[in-house]
């Protein structure tokens, strides 16, 4: 049984209901965790973290931190997939509670993200968007400092963008790095705003800062642009950045 269905049978004192609250925020509040855990679901024999990584379009090391995060919760069990190769067998991810109903959204993220579109109706086009990538730079910023060792001379320009895809792709974006020549990007296949981004596309600036944060410090200053949006009508968000200006 689930953990829902387990303690369905009793009623829950008010402390009890709070930590059940938390527990499924912390493993479910996340867009793409939620998407992980229903995809391996459907699969009753399991998958590898680099089998969830190829399905949802993640880098491997992001995938298995999502899936040992509901492994850690008891929504996942793990074991070994024997191999005669050389190697370390791999981890094989099924789920404990088929039954578990996931068709709602816990946490206050969505509040607030609906709070910033309203807000930001409010001002003319410019400002709005300039407060946007304002907050998206500032928490760029926060994510690279909690990385640790953030200084340019660490990071080559290349690798500090796949690390901003997956620190991006550990958020909901679902982002992963492309390039073409000296044509770089980062593409996102997920907006985790959701429709609010829609409403109100001014919000696709925080991407645009984030972005700009994240490589600032992990890399050194750099411009980047929103070449496209998922909220505008696009099949994913893509956020131009050139090389030759990051220098």
């Amino acid at each position: 049984m689930g953990r829902l269905s387990s303690v369905a049978q009793r009623a829950l004192n008010p402390t009890e209901f709070a930590n059940l609250v938390n527990a499924i925020t912390s493993a479910f509040g996340d867009p793409t965790r939620r998407n992980i855990y229903l995809l391996v679901r459907e699969h009753p024999d399991g998958l590898t973290a680099n089998e969830v990584a190829e399905a949802v379009g993640l880098h491997s090391n992001v995938a298995r931190h999502h899936l040992e995060k509901l492994a850690g919760g008891s929504y996942l069990e793990v074991s070994q997939r024997s191999s005669h190769s050389a190697g370390r067998p791999a981890k094989i991810y099924r789920a404990t509670a088929p039954e578990l109903m996931l068709e709602f959204d816990v946490g206050h993220d969505d509040i607030l993200i609906t709070l910033l579109g309203k807000a930001l109706s409010r001002l003319p086009d410019d400002e709005a968007a300039e407060l946007a990538e304002e907050v998206g730079l500032e928490f760029g910023r926060q994510m690279a400092q909690r990385m640790g060792d953030s200084t340019e001379s660490q990071r080559s320009f290349r690798s500090a963008l796949h690390v901003v895809a997956d620190a991006l792709s550990s958020h909901g974006f679902a982002a992963h790095a492309e390039h073409d020549g000296k044509e770089l990007r980062i593409v996102s296949g997920h907006c985790p705003f959701g429709d609010v981004a829609v409403e109100h596309p001014v919000i696709c600036a925080v991407d645009r800062g984030m972005v700009k944060g994240l490589l600032g410090s992990l890399y050194g200053a750099t411009e980047v642009e929103l070449s496209s949006s998922v909220a505008q009508g696009d099949d994913s968000c893509v956020t131009d950045v050139s090389e030759s200006i990051a220098g």
